[in-house]
């Protein structure tokens, strides 16, 4: 047996911690690999005369420590005369192993607060960190967000859903802030978060700020918008994507209406609306409103003039009908919200942007890899006439 299993054995027979045995072992092992690097680095091994007048040569070293999941490493960085060694063993500046950090992003990714995963750790590892010590584990993310903002998108997508959530953050106090979100769905049916923006209060200057963004990295064509109605919203798609159409969520139409009614009323006439959007074709829908009009136009003329003047309802029946169910509404993207919100609810506030923005793209990411290759329900029955959209457009 090698000393190794001889000495896992040992353990186990005593009932040691075997922990220790790795932890040993390993740093044996990595300062072995250092040392073996300097000398495949100088081509010479270490005492040989080789080396005398060669022009360089060893020079000592340095301690660092590297914490990883067996406990703290204690490792002896070689270095030569000439300072032109450079190990690869252990990443420059590195203090802790890639599971650590992981773990660690993990973790935030979760919602889980620094102070929970600082004490988390301590409890696992037996090493104590402070919450800035894990903030600065998932330092690494602040590059993933440059470069999620940067990234080039599609040519052409076939729809982009549009909707705001709001998130506490702090910057001198703490207040909830509008995280304007836009999802789309490219030729092939698959989702992609395209791209995000964070301001005090929600606003169609803001909106068309993110789609010049979304423009400016290669989106040329967007066949429909679909977002809750926000007012200046259609203008500010229009400045930006002009050939694109608009539909409005109907499924917030119907809530407003429930707002703006009795109780007493509130289950027949939300039914009743949804023939509006359930109908076989638009000539269809178009009677059902016409019917819900009469109906309720006495007990509730402002609801009914609403929707007479609304000319964003029935835009969804020009597209294919596999994918209606799927475009009239914005559940699409009110579900991704709701799963952000789960594990923002977790933390009372984000300490400050760059914080909440780290966690958002690490959502956004995961969101984005997860959806890549699976098609949203309907659009691969579509695909060849949405094809066909495309290239009446251009």
């Amino acid at each position: 047996m090698n000393h190794f299993t001889t000495d896992l054995v040992q353990a186990l027979v005593t009932k040691q911690d075997v922990t220790e045995v790795f932890r040993s072992h390993l740093e044996s092992a990595m300062n072995h690999l250092l040392e073996t690097e300097l000398t495949a680095f100088l081509d010479y091994e270490k005492y040989d005369r080789i080396g005398v007048n060669s022009g360089n040569s060893r020079n000592g070293g340095y301690c660092r420590t590297l914490h990883t999941e067996y406990g703290d490493l204690q490792l002896n960085i070689p270095r030569d005369r000439n300072g032109e060694f450079k190990q690869q063993t252990v990443a420059p500046y590195k203090r802790s192993n890639d599971t650590l950090e992981s773990f660690v992003i993990h973790m935030f990714q979760k919602g889980v607060t620094m102070t929970e995963i600082a004490d988390l750790i301590e409890k696992m590892y037996g090493h104590h960190y402070t919450p800035q010590t894990i903030s600065n584990m998932t330092k690494v993310m602040v590059e993933h967000v440059d470069a999620f903002m940067k990234r080039p998108l599609e040519k052409h997508y076939v729809c982009v859903y549009i909707d705001a959530t709001y998130i506490a953050v702090k910057r001198e106090t703490v207040s909830k802030e509008a995280v304007y979100l836009a999802v789309g769905i490219r030729e092939d049916g698959s989702k992609e978060v395209l791209a995000y923006a964070i301001a005090p209060t929600e606003s169609a200057y803001i909106w068309k700020e993110l789609l010049q963004d979304v423009k400016q990295r290669s989106t040329e064509q967007i066949l429909l918008f679909i977002s809750d109605g926000l007012t200046g919203i259609v203008n500010a798609i229009q400045e930006i994507y002009p050939q694109a159409k608009y539909q409005t969520c109907c499924v917030h139409l119907a809530r407003n209406i429930a707002h703006k009614v009795r109780v007493s009323n509130r289950a027949e006439i939300c039914e009743d609306f949804k023939s509006v959007y359930r109908s076989d074709d638009e000539e269809a829908g178009k009677a059902a409103l016409a019917t819900f009009c009469d109906k309720w136009k006495t007990a509730y003329p402002k609801v009914v003039k609403s929707l007479r003047e609304n000319p964003y309802i029935f835009t969804f029946y020009s597209f294919p009908k596999p994918i209606w169910r799927s475009i009239y509404s914005t559940n699409l993207i009110e579900s991704f919200n709701k799963q952000i919100k789960k594990y923002t609810n977790r933390k009372e506030q984000f300490p400050h942007e760059e914080a909440l923005e780290k966690f958002l793209v690490s959502q956004f990411e995961s969101y984005n890899q997860r959806f890549a290759t699976r098609c949203h329900i309907g659009f691969d029955q579509a695909r060849s006439e949405l094809l066909a959209m495309f290239s009446t457009q251009d």
